[in-house]
């Protein structure tokens, strides 16, 4: 492999800076859509839109208004087990020990997935909706978020306490 002349690392190094920045305003973009959606959505549930801006006070809210926090908390508690067992896999010194730590890591965070759909689902009920709008609230998060907080869709409580 031969060596990269000044100019041509400054190229390379030109277009990785490039490609982080461009990666950076597409996270930093998502991240607004997420806010403005999440504000419109929490003052729709009568909760003030100031708390969809704290990570994990924001969580615990959406639980509270559209599931139980008990759930919340076993959320989050999987995800602290998930990444101890993800440290003790890369701490591993052996590869079977380190295989068996990923795997249960990976038990974990499908069990945080199934978590977080079913919060989407929770939500989606909340504001009268059905299974079709909790496959958008998965895939296309930030998309069917701006629908809840923008469109017509109005909060009706919590559909787990009424049954």
């Amino acid at each position: 492999m031969e060596n990269l002349t000044s100019d041509e690392f400054g190229a390379v190094a030109l277009f990785a800076m490039i490609g982080v920045t461009g990666v950076l305003l597409i996270a930093l973009a998502w991240y607004v859509v997420q806010v403005i959606a999440n504000w419109k959505i929490f003052k729709k549930m009568g909760e003030q839109g100031w708390k969809s801006i704290i990570p994990f006070y924001n969580s615990y809210i959406l639980y509270k208004r559209t599931w139980k926090t008990m759930f919340f908390w076993i959320a989050l508690v999987i995800g602290v087990i998930a990444g101890v067992f993800e440290s003790l896999a890369q701490n591993a010194g052996v590869a079977n020990t380190a295989a068996v730590f990923a795997a249960i890591e990976l038990i974990f965070l499908i069990a945080a997935l199934v978590i977080e759909i079913i919060e989407d689902n929770k939500l989606s009920k909340s504001f009268g909706h059905g299974a079709g709008f909790t496959v958008g609230l998965v895939f296309l998060n930030p998309i069917f978020k701006l629908i809840l907080g923008f469109g017509s869709s109005q909060y009706i409580g919590n559909t787990t306490e009424q049954q």
